[in-house]
C-alpha cells in the first residue's frame, strides 16, 4: 500500500492525462516527482529524463520510489514523419517501458502502473463488451506496441517480483483533449450539420477525472497487479455524443439522418474510412473487474464530465 504523503513518480506528467493524475495525486495526500522529458523551470519536482527509449537512464528519477505511473508513449500520429513508424513506437512503447521496468525493479520499487489503451482488444465490438480475458487483437501500430510493451512488463514482473498493474483505457476526454475529439467539439460549436443522426452506435468513453481516480486507486490499493479495462460506465451513441457537446456548449446539434451507405460512400471518396468507422461502430468495454477488486466508482457522471469539458474549451476559444 502506499501511504498518504508518500511521493509517486509520474512519467508523461505535462501530458494530457499526466495533469490530471498529478492534480488527483496531490489531492489524496500524495507528493509526485513528475518525469519529463527536458527540463522546465515552471514544473515543480520534475526530473528531466531526457529522450525515453531502451536507453533512457531513469536512476534519478527512480531514486526513493516506491510507485510509478508510466503515461509517457508515443500516442497517435496524425501526419506521420518517421520512416518506420512501428520501429518508432516499438522503441519509445515498449523498448522505453521495458528500460523503466528493468531499472524499477532494481531500484526497489514495489510497483508499477502502466497506461495501455483499449486498442490492445482491437478496433470495435458487435455482441458484447470487450473484457480482460478476451484475446488481444491490436489492428494499428500504436495497438500493437501497447501490447508488446504489456507483454514485456509481465515478463519482467515474473522475474523481478515487480507489481505490474495495467489500465487499458478507451477514449480519454476532458479538459485539455485533443485529436478527434477537439475537432468534433469544434465542429460542434461552429453549428455544422454533422450528417450521423442515422447512427445507432455505442460506444465507452472515459473521463479524464475518472480515469485520473481510477490511476490513484491502484497505486493506492494494497497490492495491484493485473489487466484492468476501466470507463465512465454510460456507454454513448455518436448522436448522444454530438447533442450532449451541444448542450454543454450552449449550440444546437445539427444532425442530418444521412444512411450509412451514403456516408460509407463519401467516406471511401474522401479517404477517410477509419474515421468514419470510429464515428459509426461500436467499442464497448465491461470494466467490472475494476470497480469489483478497486471497490472504484467513476467520480464524474458523463454530463458532468461533458460540461467540464466545454467549460475548457470556451475558455481556451476566448483566448484565442
Amino acid at each position: 500500500m502506499t501511504t498518504a504523503n508518500s511521493t509517486v513518480l509520474v512519467t508523461g506528467a505535462n501530458g494530457f492525462v499526466g495533469q490530471a493524475l498529478c492534480a488527483a495525486l496531490v489531492s489524496s495526500g500524495h507528493r509526485v516527482r513528475r518525469a519529463v522529458r527536458a527540463p522546465q523551470a515552471d514544473l515543480p519536482g520534475a526530473v528531466a529524463v531526457g529522450d525515453i527509449g531502451p536507453a533512457t537512464d531513469w536512476r534519478a528519477a527512480l531514486e526513493g520510489m516506491g510507485v510509478v505511473v508510466h503515461l509517457a508513449a508515443r500516442t497517435h500520429v496524425l501526419l506521420e514523419t518517421a520512416a518506420d513508424p512501428l520501429g518508432e513506437y516499438r522503441r519509445i512503447n515498449v523498448g522505453g517501458s521495458e528500460c523503466l521496468a528493468r531499472a524499477a525493479a532494481a531500484m526497489g520499487v514495489r510497483r508499477l502502473v502502466f497506461l495501455s489503451s483499449v486498442k490492445v482488444n482491437g478496433e470495435s465490438t458487435a455482441a458484447r463488451p470487450f473484457t480482460e480475458n478476451d484475446v488481444p487483437h491490436p489492428e494499428d501500430a500504436y495497438g500493437r506496441s501497447k501490447l508488446e510493451a504489456e507483454q514485456a512488463l509481465a515478463g519482467i514482473s515474473a522475474a523481478t517480483g515487480l507489481e505490474v498493474a495495467v489500465l487499458r483505457p478507451p477514449l480519454v476526454y476532458g479538459p485539455g483533449v485533443k485529436g478527434n475529439f477537439q475537432r468534433l467539439m469544434r465542429q460542434v460549436a461552429r453549428g455544422l450539420p454533422l450528417p450521423f443522426g442515422a447512427i445507432h452506435n455505442r460506444r465507452s468513453l472515459v473521463y479524464v477525472g475518472n480515469l485520473a481516480d481510477a490511476i490513484v486507486k491502484a497505486v493506492d490499493a494494497p497490492r495491484a497487479a493485473g489487466t484492468y479495462l476501466v470507463a465512465d460506465g454510460e456507454d454513448v451513441s455518436t448522436p448522444d455524443l454530438v447533442r450532449g457537446l451541444a448542450r454543454a456548449l450552449g449550440v444546437t446539434a445539427r444532425l442530418p439522418a444521412l444512411p450509412l451507405a451514403a456516408l460509407n460512400f463519401f467516406a471511401v471518396v474522401a479517404g477517410k474510412r477509419a474515421e468514419l468507422a470510429r464515428l459509426a461502430g461500436s467499442l464497448q468495454v465491461d470494466d467490472s473487474r475494476f470497480r469489483r477488486e478497486f471497490g472504484w466508482h467513476p467520480r464524474f457522471t458523463f454530463a458532468q464530465g461533458i460540461e467540464e469539458t466545454a467549460r475548457w474549451y470556451r475558455a481556451a476559444a476566448a483566448k484565442r
